[in-house]
């Protein structure tokens, strides 16, 4: 088993101050973990520590928990992640690596995927697979919506919490419910100290709906080029329940393992956490 305290780590990619934190001996398997959106590198503090023989590096991806912002004035989409994953990779002189995605992380994680299959040697995914795709006739108010967006966020003002365990408790009843462990472990990597108390560090764009979508052709043909193992883990309370065809659109992808545990979303950092190492340990074993 991983030490239970992680290795604090930075990253500097073409003027973004990246912190990530490490589970694991560096000698070991190499696992680049992606959180979900308005998370943090936190998300892996249950899960990390029960992984064997590898070396996980969770980063906080741009926009969030300790990471800089993105300069500009502009939405933050998903493409943008891919190539500061391989930065990173290329930083720690990773040629081949797998990746672990939750949620959003994991619908990044499957475009990375994609783009260079010959470097991820496996694509572990939690609660993620793909981005919603769009209708071509839908684009230009997609791109609207994006605009509008980001006038609104510029001048919404941000929530301030008295202390932590405010913010703690407003974490716990968000879009998707956490037990306390897991709000105050996402929590405190993701405020930042102000004079009357705490604010999210989260860049307030990433609230804004993305420019452009990709089409159900472009999302396939991602999907379609990864050529390492893939499994992925939903859970009964999760993207199934939300999405009812979800489970469906899967029989197009009969490369995927698909495992079905109970739990809710974040299920990797709740009780079930044991649960979904059991499934990623063996999957992990070892590079192909």
């Amino acid at each position: 088993m991983n030490s239970m305290q992680p290795q604090e780590l930075r990253f500097s990619i073409d003027g973004l101050e990246v912190a990530a934190q490490a589970w694991g001996n560096p000698e070991g398997f190499p696992v680049l973990a992606l959180h979900g959106w308005l998370d943090n590198s936190a998300s892996f503090f249950a899960l990390a520590p029960l992984l064997n023989n590898v070396y996980i590096v969770a980063i906080d991806m741009a926009g969030h928990g300790q990471t800089s912002h993105r300069l500009g004035a502009f939405p933050y989409n998903i493409w943008e992640d891919v190539s500061e994953i391989f930065a990173i990779a290329d930083q720690f002189g990773w040629n081949n690596f797998a990746l672990l995605g939750h949620s959003r992380g994991a619908i990044i994680a499957t475009l990375a995927a994609g783009t260079f299959p010959e470097r991820i040697t496996h694509l572990g995914l939690i609660e993620g697979l793909q981005p919603e795709p769009t209708r071509g006739k839908d684009t230009p108010q997609q791109l609207a919506l994006s605009i509008n967006g980001i006038k609104t966020q510029a001048v919404k003002k941000m929530s301030i919490y008295p202390d932590l365990e405010t913010a703690i408790r407003a974490r716990q009843r968000g879009m998707f419910p956490l037990g306390f462990a897991a709000a105050k472990a996402i929590t405190e990597r993701g405020v930042k100290k102000v004079a009357n108390g705490y604010h999210w560090s989260t860049d307030q764009r990433l609230l804004t709906p993305s420019a452009i979508k990709l089409m159900p052709e472009q999302v396939a043909a991602f999907i379609e080029r990864i050529s390492c193992p893939i499994t992925l883990i939903l859970a009964t309370d999760g993207l199934p329940k939300l999405f009812p065809r979800f489970e469906a659109a899967l029989e197009k992808y009969p490369k995927i393992n698909v495992h079905m545990l109970a739990g809710s979303h974040h299920l990797h950092m709740e009780q079930e956490v044991t649960s979904v190492a059991a499934i990623l340990n063996p999957f992990f074993t070892h590079a192909d």
